[in-house]
């Protein structure tokens, strides 16, 4: 059943990329044509003829196959004056969308999966940090978050302790906000919009709004895409492909306590599309 998860909104489309001839994709299962209009408008038609609706957004053209009950979530920084707003593209990933968020929260990974990047050793440990599920706006945030990076962004010529906060605004994106090397005080900002092409199948949106006044564009692009793709090895071999809601399946630590509180928040509102319900 995919239940609830019918009414979010997903990305299918970079907008910029999007011409006459339009993109054939699907949204959990469900054929889609994505294409734009000779008066420049978008339309998104299933495979029935029934039109689906349009949000253009973050440079993406995001759709719901059922009936949303909000907006999209609001990132004000996409707006803020001075930032550079990265399309970084997409990557397939044969792993579940909620593994792949779930993946983008995690902390501890850094000084093994992106060794010398954005961590190292021996700067493994993670320091105590505090999360929550904001009940007024409906998101899971983790705050206080502290790492060692030797190169925390493209624009980074030293190594420097990096604080973080992790924002869950929708079960299939995160965004991430982290110290900007360029504009001390300012957040840089990454987010991971999912697109769930089948439980076990996604297709990953980064997008970043940053203070870079330096790097070119291309780089920016690529550093990102390197990060994601080494990242990518791991989530199609974790076992179980589904993530598992029941707390006994995987034993967490303190570094997971973003993931453990994720998996609850989806759990309460019955998100449960790529899911793994009762532990086997």
């Amino acid at each position: 059943m995919i239940g609830p998860m019918m009414d979010a909104w997903y990305p299918v489309a970079l907008e910029s990329q999007l011409g006459p001839e339009g993109r054939a994709t699907q949204l959990m299962g469900m054929p889609l044509q994505v294409a734009r209009h000779t008066d420049g408008s978008i339309g998104i038609r299933t495979s029935d003829d029934r039109l689906l609706p349009v949000r253009l957004r973050y440079g993406h053209v995001w759709t719901s196959i059922g009936t949303p009950k909000a907006d999209l979530f609001d990132i004000p920084e996409a707006d803020q004056p001075g930032r550079r707003l990265v399309e970084v593209g997409v990557v397939r990933v044969r792993c579940s969308p909620l593994r792949a968020v779930e993946n983008f929260l995690d902390i501890a990974h850094f000084p093994f999966v992106h060794t010398d990047i954005l961590g190292a050793e021996p700067h493994t440990e993670v320091e105590k940090y505090e999360v929550e599920i904001r009940e007024n706006e409906d998101e899971v945030w983790a705050t206080k978050v502290k790492f060692y990076q030797p190169q925390a962004a493209k624009s980074a010529s030293t190594g420097i302790t990096t604080d973080y906060m992790y924002r869950v605004p929708a079960p299939t994106c995160s965004v991430l906000y982290k110290t900007c090397p360029a504009r001390p005080g300012e957040w840089d900002v990454i987010t991971l919009f999912v697109q769930p092409l089948s439980e076990d199948l996604c297709d990953v949106w980064p997008w970043m709004a940053l203070f870079d006044d330096e790097s070119p564009m291309t780089d920016l692009i690529h550093f990102q895409q390197m990060i994601f793709l080494q990242d990518r090895s791991i989530l199609e071999n974790q076992i179980p492909r589904l993530l598992p809601l029941d707390p006994g399946k995987e034993i967490p630590t303190r570094a997971d306590l973003t993931s453990v509180a994720y998996r609850r928040w989806l759990k309460r509102h019955n998100y449960t599309y790529g899911a793994q319900l009762v532990a086997q």
